[in-house]
């Protein structure tokens, strides 16, 4: 098995600058069988989660990781916990997330098996 935190390290910053960037493009991250639960709605297949992504209610985000932790999971898999902020539209305060991949071989790459994605608010 190819070193996994520099997998998920590199899949994180390829995941999060192609979001940025052009969400239509995490198509090819994402197969039929993946599955998406953003903010406890789940959505399933590369078609309906990229649709999901696409319609979220922000034009713009920045993406900002600050921690990355990593283990492998079963069937050479790859589990990453991600937290961080993210800047949508422009605003001025960022907000904190924490998202969850599970990575999955396909050939010679890797895909997003499952995707749990979590705005952290503070409490009230």
């Amino acid at each position: 098995m190819a070193d996994f935190e520099t997998v998920a390290k590199q899949f994180v910053e390829f995941y999060y600058k192609t979001f940025d960037e052009n969400r239509a493009n995490l198509a090819a991250l994402y197969r039929d069988n993946s599955m998406l639960t953003f903010e406890a709605q789940p959505t399933l297949g590369t078609a309906a989660i990229v649709e999901k992504l696409q319609n979220l209610p922000f034009q713009q985000v920045q993406h900002r990781a600050d921690t990355v932790d990593s283990q492998p999971s079963a069937d050479d898999g790859i589990m990453v916990m991600v937290t961080g902020a993210l800047m949508v539209d422009g605003q001025d305060r960022p907000m904190s997330y924490t998202q969850t991949f599970q990575l999955k071989r396909d050939g010679g790459s890797w895909y997003v098996f499952n995707d749990l994605f979590r705005l952290v608010y503070p409490a009230a």
